[in-house]
């Protein structure tokens, strides 16, 4: 396949930035600014049995690959799409066991590796800039990072080397999988829920901005770069690579460890939401600024430290952990404070988790409101929140507050995924089945 380009945009040299993506015509809000199906997916194994292993597509009546019993199509026809990049890991399901445990990440490789060898032409997924483009920032990792890829390559020699002919040298995949962490997209659903992996190279050429005009959503494995805001001309079409919600020094530090640059864009230049993200609670004696610099750096450790004791600990003592940092942080900190919405956010999946069904509302109705705040005008954030609000009140028969919800939702998902979208149909459904 030749370079056709994407219509509408073209690839430029972006100052300061390296390569980029720009407008060469006007985008209105709303409006799809390109499509990019994936090179290669993988589906999260905790989405097993609820979506498609090809399509990604959510059904109840998946039948189940009849050699590992593990991955899930919706007909024949999607399970002979997706078996060249099936099998490897089927083959190795089946010779493993219970002791097959590669990460997504490794799994994600082997997949890109198995379509390297059958693919010879540039892709659609790549009309702008190949696979083998991707940076790898090898001299810009640490020994921490190091560490990781050097432990995802013993996995993938250890999972697939007998079921992957001629596995590239060891230089060769030390690049790719750091090529794939820079560069890899997580696909998520109408809720943020982790559906899987995927490389996405004509997305992955966009720069990143704090202040994004596209945002990336997901129609099964095609991600959809639709404008957020009013796009003109020779304008640089820039989405966003992390989660908007926290204040400039911590966002620079999320984007210095995980893509090794350090962020100039406008919000990052003017810190002009910095003051209402880290409110401070109104007190008769003010606290020093040390105090609340130590504030923080607890609130950055208990968010890690959360993050690791998912893997551990029950969901009745990760509450209590969310519950813990609140009280301790919100001695000094507003409730509507980023630091406190964080773990609000966590003790709301943990609810949801729990079926505490009041638990999660009562979270969720904290946390809305500031959210809308501090995210963009069109945030997938936002929408999500709404949504699973809206569905908590119409379990709560709170059918008035679901439907309003609901209909908040419907607004930015409206722009943010496209009318058309089945995600936009499915709001809508819950909406009329309320009449």
């Amino acid at each position: 396949m030749k370079n056709e380009g994407i219509e509408g945009t073209e690839r430029f040299l972006s100052p300061g930035k390296g390569r980029g993506l720009r407008a060469v015509r006007h985008f209105s809000v709303g409006e799809l600014v390109f499509a990019c199906p994936a090179y290669s997916y993988v589906l999260t194994v905790n989405e097993r049995g609820a979506h498609c292993e090809h399509c990604f597509t959510r059904r109840d009546d998946l039948f189940k690959c009849g050699k590992c019993k593990q991955a899930y199509y919706c007909n024949v026809d999607c399970q002979r799409g997706d078996w060249s990049m099936h099998k490897p890991e089927c083959l190795a399901m089946c010779a493993y066991g219970e002791n097959w445990c590669p990460s997504e990440t490794v799994r994600l490789v082997a997949r890109i590796i198995m379509k390297q060898k059958v693919t010879t032409e540039r892709t659609p997924s790549e009309r702008l800039l190949l696979l083998r483009e991707f940076e790898a920032h090898l001299d810009k990792m640490d020994s921490e990072k190091d560490e990781l890829n050097q432990a995802d390559l013993a996995a993938l020699h250890h999972f697939y080397s007998k079921h992957i002919s001629n596995i590239p040298d060891e230089q060769s995949l030390t690049e790719l999988f750091a090529q794939v962490n820079c560069n890899g997209f997580t696909i998520e659903d109408e809720e943020l829920s982790h559906l899987g992996s995927a490389v996405f190279p004509d997305v992955a050429l966009m720069n990143h901005s704090c202040n994004p005009n596209v945002i990336v959503t997901y129609k099964g494995t095609v991600a959809e770069v639709r404008a957020v805001q009013e796009i003109n001309p020779g304008d640089e079409i820039f989405d966003s690579y992390i989660d908007l919600l926290y204040p400039t020094e911590d966002r620079k530090e999320r984007l210095l460890d995980s893509y090794f640059f350090t962020c100039q864009c406008t919000e990052c230049t003017t810190k002009s939401k910095d003051k209402a993200k880290m409110e401070i609670r109104k007190l008769s004696s003010p606290p020093e600024p040390g105090e609340i610099q130590s504030m923080v750096r607890y609130a950055k450790n208990v968010i890690e430290e959360f993050r690791r004791a998912k893997h551990y600990k029950t969901p009745s003592e990760l509450l209590e952990m969310c519950e813990l940092s609140q009280e301790k942080m919100g001695a000094i900190f507003a409730d509507t404070n980023v630091y406190m919405l964080h773990m609000m956010y966590q003790a709301m999946g943990v609810c949801l988790y729990m079926q505490d069904w009041d638990g999660a509302m009562s979270y969720g109705e904290k946390i809305i409101q500031p959210y809308s705040v501090h995210y963009p005008a069109y945030s997938l954030n936002v929408a999500s929140m709404y949504l699973k609000l809206g569905r908590l009140y119409l379990g709560l028969e709170r059918k008035t507050q679901g439907v309003k919800a609901l209909k908040k939702a419907l607004a930015i998902m409206e722009v943010t995924h496209g009318k058309d979208h089945h995600y936009v149909a499915e709001v809508k459904r819950e909406i009329e089945d309320q009449k």
